[in-house]
This record gives structure tokens, C-alpha cells and sequence, in this order.
């Protein structure tokens, strides 16, 4: 896959089938459109681009950016893109100028000169432009001036998914993780830096991982132990991660923990990447260090028992 930082190096692209927007997840949703772009794009003897923005547009135009929460980092939806198996991937720049791009100069200056697009695929409700005054109808009537073709992926094909990003925040933060992972096709993930923490596992039988996120606007599920699979150095383990402010212990900030199983070496300053499975049970407050303790290995046996189904 190709991939494009800026505008300036874009290039037309021959028989260049094209779908943009956010992405937000690249949930079962959209891996719809995308499809049917690599449909198309094998069909016509084209190649299939994918246009998104970075920043997020909200972070740029939004008063209320501050508690902007995202399904995946721009890292995250470049290994999608990929694993999907998109030619090209670029990734415009979101600057307040180009947010001012009305829908005309964004059709002109973009998919036309920049790109050359043959064909441009969209999902039933996408809109672009300035004050997202661009939409189907309006590139319908006016596609042929532009020497493109258009398709719209229908409401209902949409629509009958269920799927949003909106929905699939939602389903994480209240804690219903499988709803989240089958509507995005996949494990939900959290990648970090493991950072030294007050290492009060390891006095109690259960070691952790303490990771931080690398990235401030990453959503972070509801508090509570769940089943991970973790990625290390191209290894896979099984575990457990808590997230939450360790209540037993009197904790004050959130933290993410996770306990891997048959797992140890240190790994401060190194990347870990967490798949969660399975919501065990909220965080709570137990009755001193003993009963923390028993819950703990309680909560080990379920990870263990969903862990010998799951695979």
C-alpha cells in the first residue's frame, strides 16, 4: 500500500477508483464500502484510494474537540487499510483552510486534479465541503462535468449492519465489550508504552504491565477486568487487564494493567499491544488486600475457561 502525508505529494492515480471520510474504527461498516472499492477498482482494471484526514476533523472545527474519543489511532487504521488491501492511502492534513474548501473546490482541486478519480464509492449519509455542504445527490447531478462516476452504498445496505462509530463508543463505555468487537469485525485494541507503576502486583502474585496509552484521544473502555490476548514482540499472550483507580489499594489516577499469563520479562520503555475479549466485572472496592487477592484468582479462572473456548 502507498501511502500519501500531503496534499503536494498525491499524484493521479490511473483508473483511480476513490472513497474518503474519517473512518472512525474501519468497523464491519465500512469495510462495506471498502470492499466494494476493491471490488470495483479489480473489476475496471483500476486501483482502489482511500482518502481520510488527520487530524480528526472535530479536533479542528469543534469547540468540544477536548473530549474527542476515537475507535483507532491514525497508526492503527493505516495496519486496516492495509490488511484490507487498499493500493492507496492518503492521509490529508486537516487544517482550518482546508476545512474551508466549499464541496466544488474539494471535487476540483482534489479528486479531480490531484487524483484523476474514475469512480468515487460513498456511503449513503457522507457529506463534504465546507459545513459538510457537499452530499450524493449533489455529486449525481454534477459528476459528468467532472469526468467521474459515482455509487452510493445504500441506507439499507448500511442500515441493516447497525453499525456506527457512535454505537461502538457506546458498547465500550458501558462495558459491553463483545457487542463493540462484533460490530468492528475484530478485538478492540489498546496500544501503549508499559510505564514503571507502583509495582504491587508483583507483591501479590500477579505481576502487571503498566501501559500507557500512545495516544491521548484513544478511548479507553469502562472501568472493570477484562480477557486480552497481548502482542509483544510478535508473540501472542494470554491475560488479564484491569482498568480503573485500584480502589483496594486507595488509588487516585486510572490506570491500565495487565496481568499476562506465563509471561516474565521486563519490558519497561517497550510497546505492548492489548486485544480485550471479554468484560469479566466492574472495578470494585474489596475489603483489604485478602479478599483483592481472592477475586483476583477467581477472575483468573474465568479469563482461563473463556480463553480455552475462544480459541
Amino acid at each position: 500500500m502507498k501511502i500519501y502525508h500531503s496534499l503536494d505529494s498525491l499524484h493521479k492515480i490511473e483508473r483511480a477508483v476513490v472513497t474518503s471520510g474519517t473512518f472512525d474504527g474501519v468497523h464491519i461498516g465500512h469495510k462495506k464500502i471498502l470492499s466494494r472499492l476493491n471490488e470495483i477498482s479489480q473489476q475496471s482494471g483500476g486501483e482502489s484510494v482511500v482518502l481520510t484526514f488527520w487530524p480528526h476533523p472535530r479536533m479542528v472545527v469543534s469547540e468540544d474537540s477536548q473530549g474527542l474519543q476515537l475507535l483507532s489511532t491514525i497508526d492503527e487504521k493505516i495496519e486496516l487499510f492495509s490488511q484490507l488491501g487498499i493500493q492507496h492511502l492518503a492521509i490529508i492534513p486537516f487544517t482550518r483552510s482546508f476545512s474551508e474548501l466549499s464541496s466544488e473546490e474539494f471535487i476540483q482541486q482534489v479528486l479531480v486534479e490531484k487524483i484523476g478519480t474514475k469512480k468515487l464509492i460513498i456511503g449513503y449519509d457522507h457529506r463534504f465541503g465546507r459545513n459538510r455542504e457537499g452530499s450524493f445527490e449533489f455529486l449525481k447531478k454534477n459528476c459528468s462535468q467532472y469526468g467521474f462516476e459515482v455509487e452510493e452504498i445504500s441506507r439499507q445496505d448500511i442500515e441493516d449492519l447497525a453499525i456506527s462509530s457512535s454505537r461502538i463508543r457506546k458498547a465500550l463505555l458501558t462495558g459491553h465489550i463483545t457487542e463493540a468487537n462484533e460490530l468492528l469485525g475484530r478485538p478492540y485494541t489498546i496500544s501503549g508504552t508499559v510505564v514503571k507503576g507502583k509495582q504491587l502486583g508483583r507483591t501479590i502474585g500477579f505481576p502487571t504491565a503498566n501501559v500507557h496509552p500512545d495516544e491521548s484521544y484513544k478511548l479507553i473502555p469502562q472501568n472493570g477486568v477484562y480477557v486480552i490476548e497481548a502482542k509483544y514482540n510478535g508473540e501472542t499472550f494470554n491475560g488479564m487487564l484491569n482498568i480503573g483507580v485500584r480502589p483496594t489499594v486507595d488509588g487516585t489516577s486510572r490506570t491500565i494493567e495487565a496481568n499476562l499469563f506465563d509471561f516474565d520479562k521486563e519490558i519497561y520503555g517497550e510497546e505492548l499491544r492489548l486485544d480485550l475479549l471479554h468484560y469479566i466485572r466492574p472495578e470494585q472496592k474489596f475489603d483489604g488486600l485478602p479478599a483483592l487477592i481472592q477475586q483476583i484468582k477467581l477472575d483468573r479462572e474465568c479469563a482461563v475457561s473463556f480463553l480455552s473456548l475462544y480459541k
